[in-house]
């Protein structure tokens, strides 16, 4: 079982597909890497998102909004250089900094 989640981790870090960016690409490939680790780790949305979260918040300072999901509508202000919105696999991923 367990190399079948290593598998599909795989594959899912192969069908990434960012839809929105207003970030730097070393942040963007960290966002992904984060993601893909949360979703190898937790299989809820929301511990996904809190781990997300937690990790920018530590790595990157505060205060960072995650929203991981399949089916949700957003509109938020963000910080410059501070927003990705993609794809993992069939689960969508909203990470974005506010002051």
């Amino acid at each position: 079982m367990s190399g079948e989640k290593a598998e599909m981790n795989v594959k899912e870090k192969l069908e990434a597909q960012i839809k929105s960016v207003d970030m730097t690409e070393e942040m963007q490939h960290e966002s992904i890497e984060v993601a893909q680790e949360a979703m190898s780790k937790y299989s809820v949305e929301k511990d996904i998102a809190m781990h997300i979260k937690k990790t920018f918040d530590e790595r990157k300072g505060p205060t960072w909004h995650c929203i991981v999901g399949r089916n949700f509508g957003s509109f938020v202000t963000h910080e410059t250089k501070h927003f990705i919105y993609f794809y993992l696999g069939h689960c969508a991923i909203l990470l974005f900094k506010t002051q």
